[in-house]
This record gives structure tokens, sequence and C-alpha cells, in this order.
């Protein structure tokens, strides 16, 4: 088999930690050549400029391509899709890889796969046959199911789902979450270690919280507000807030989240990005995640932490019993996190319900076999489940 070239896509911090595992594998195989192109978020001051913890890791990044524009609004997400399809477009004219790997429903990325279907490159998605009914990123992920041509999913019941839309058992494979590799293979921080990297005292009690913006919703400021208010009411805890995404209304939340921890600096620390051992450990110490983070649905129920959920953001998502949802109003999410707090036997909640580990070994298996198959038929035939068509 001649070397083949993976293109391996991240545009946000979420992401690469979830993708991490993967790239470990995939360098580890050796058999291929990896184009790491990073865009996005990861190339921003104002989150971060997250490329460096992926330089960090011992990661060679193929190519930085800026797509992101610094406006907080709906137009400015569709114009940063058109950047980055004519930038991707242009990228894999000029060296094409054999198989371009994304993963999740960010807009952005929905524009990297619009790109590699229209040069016929071949797509593998991961994440796939998820539900968030409460934002816009629902529907662009089944759109990149629909473009793609192997999906790695992480449970059963996504697996069904894709097959749902259309798509040929034998090209879905159920392999786990990347996140429980991420856990249980990442050598987590101490909290004092933890305290040292943030520069911040977490006492005894502390939450982590991240709150992203309802693309699906409206008010986002007097939403956010709300969030404040309850946070500030909770006697005798300390909050990590993390940033909020690049979509429209993210950075109205940053600044008002950004204003309360100006203005608390004894209770809260404000970061761009605690990087993704980071962000693990801080969960591991934590008496709560607060927020609509899909880390609070997926990565906390794992670790064994309670999780409580705002809103509608993740509404259709799979909720673990450690999970408890909340209306996006002071008084209910009080409530939620005073409940939160009392749940016992955090350190077995629901841990295998996202695999055993070990997904991006699968992940590599799998391509393995796809590509040494001669035979593989790169045109897409939509897959019928019990239909019959009368004529």
């Amino acid at each position: 088999m001649n070397s083949k070239i993976i293109s391996v896509v991240t545009s946000t911090r979420a992401d690469y930690g979830l993708l991490k595992p993967l790239l470990e594998q995939l360098y580890k195989n050796n058999k291929y050549e990896i184009l790491l192109y990073v865009t996005g978020m990861h190339l921003s001051y104002e989150f971060g400029n997250t490329y460096h913890e992926i330089e960090a890791d011992g990661f060679k990044i193929e190519k930085k391509i800026p797509i992101l524009l610094a406006d907080d609004s709906f137009a400015s997400m569709s114009k940063t899709m058109g950047i980055a399809l004519i930038k991707f477009s242009t990228l894999f004219e000029e060296k094409r890889p054999d198989l371009v790997i994304i993963l999740g429903d960010r807009y952005e990325i929905m524009a990297v796969a619009e790109a590699a279907m229209v040069q016929r490159i071949p797509i593998a998605h991961i994440c796939g046959g998820e539900v968030t009914e409460g934002a816009i990123d629902d529907s662009i992920r089944h759109a990149i199911t629909k473009m793609s041509l192997l999906h790695f999913v992480s449970t059963d019941i996504f697996r069904k789902r894709v097959i749902q839309l259309g798509e040929n058992p034998e090209r879905v494979f159920n392999v786990g979450a990347l996140s429980v590799d991420n856990i249980r293979q990442r050598t987590l921080l101490t909290k004092t270690e933890l305290e040292q990297k943030i520069g911040f005292q977490l006492g005894e009690r502390y939450a982590v919280v991240t709150y992203h913006s309802p693309t699906l919703g409206r008010n986002v400021g007097s939403k956010v507000e709300e969030l404040i208010y309850a946070l500030n009411e909770i006697k005798n805890m300390n909050y990590i807030i993390t940033k909020s995404n690049a979509d429209a209304g993210g950075r109205l939340i940053n600044s008002k989240l950004k204003t309360y921890a100006e203005a608390n600096k004894n209770k809260v620390i404000f970061v761009d990005s605690l990087g993704n051992t980071g962000y693990l450990s801080a969960l591991k110490y934590c008496q709560c995640v607060i927020g609509n983070s899909s880390s609070g649905i997926v990565e906390a129920p794992i670790i064994g932490v309670p999780t409580v959920n705002i809103g509608e953001r993740q509404k259709g998502r799979i909720k673990l019993e450690s999970i408890i949802d909340c209306e996006e109003e002071k008084e209910a999410i009080i409530a939620a996190i005073k409940q939160a707090v009392k749940i016992k036997n955090r350190g077995t909640i629901n841990k295998d319900f996202y695999g055993e580990g070990k997904t991006a070994e699968k992940i590599v298996s799998i391509l393995d076999k796809w590509f040494r198959n001669e035979k593989n038929d790169f045109k897409k035939k939509f897959y019928d489940i019990d239909f019959v068509v009368r004529g």
C-alpha cells in the first residue's frame, strides 16, 4: 500500500481535545502522511491562540488557516463559512489528501466538508448521530453526515440515527467516545498543580462554568445575567469560568462573564482556555459542572461529576442520571446547583456508557482495513430502512 495522505482539521480547543488521542494513534501507526490543519478559534488572540497548545503537545501543524471575523453576529458566521470554503478548496487543490478527518458540528467545519465533498475527497466524520435541538449545530452535524463516507460514532443509538439518515451500515462504526481515551489515558494535574497553572486558589469547593450561545434562542444577554445572579447567590463556592465559543452572541457572553470575574477576583477566575489536560483536571476536583456545554453531557459523567445543564442548547442529548436540567432562570439554576452538590458516589456514575476506551485505536484499525480494500466504492447510495417504493 502506497503511503496515504490524511488531512485532520481542528477549529476549536474542545474539538482538538477530542482529536488528540486519535492524532497520537495516527502518528504512532506510521503508515500515513498526516497533514494537520488548524483554523478558527485556534488562531484568535481573543480566544487564547490555542494553536500553541497543539504545538506544545508536539504535533506538527501543516498549515494555519485564519478564517474568523472579529464580529458577533449570525452574518459573520456565514461569512466565516465562505472564507473557510474558499481557503480549504484551494488547500485541497494544492495537496489533495486521500481522506479528510473532521469532528463534530461546528459551522466552519461544515465548510471544510463542503470543500472536500465537491472535490470528491472522502470524509471521515466523528461524533455523528447526536442531537442538540437548541442550537444550529444539530442541522450542521446531520448535514456533515450526509457529505461523509465513513462515520465513527460513540453509541449504538447514534449509529442507528446515522443509518436512519440513509448511510450504509457497513460504513457506520460504533467505536465509543474519544473522551474516554482522553480521560483514561491522560495524566491529570493534582489540585495544587492546577491552582499553580491558573494562578488561583480554588478553595474547598468550586465549580467549572462554561456557557455557550444558544444559537436558536434569543435574549442571550439577559440569560447570562440570570446565570451570573445564580452563581453569586451560592455561598462558599468558587468558580472557574471558561470562554464561550465564537458563535453569534459569544462575545457578549464573554464580556459579561469577564466583568463578573473581575469584580469577584477572590471567588472567580475567567480563562481563555485551560488546555485539554487542565480542563479535565479541573473537572476531576470540582463539585459540579455548570452551563450548557457538551462537556457537561459527555466528559463530566465519565469522570463522575454532576452537571447542571442550563436551557435547551443540549436538548435531545442522551442525559445520564448525573445531569440535572434546568431553565435559564436564576432560581431554577440555584436549585439545580444545590441539588447537584448533594449527589453522592460521584466516582461511579455511568463511566462505561460511551465505551471502554481505545476508541482511537479502533478508528485507525478501521482506516487501515478501508485503505487496504482495493474495491472501495466512493459513490454514495441512499440506504433505505424498511421502505418499499411503490409504483
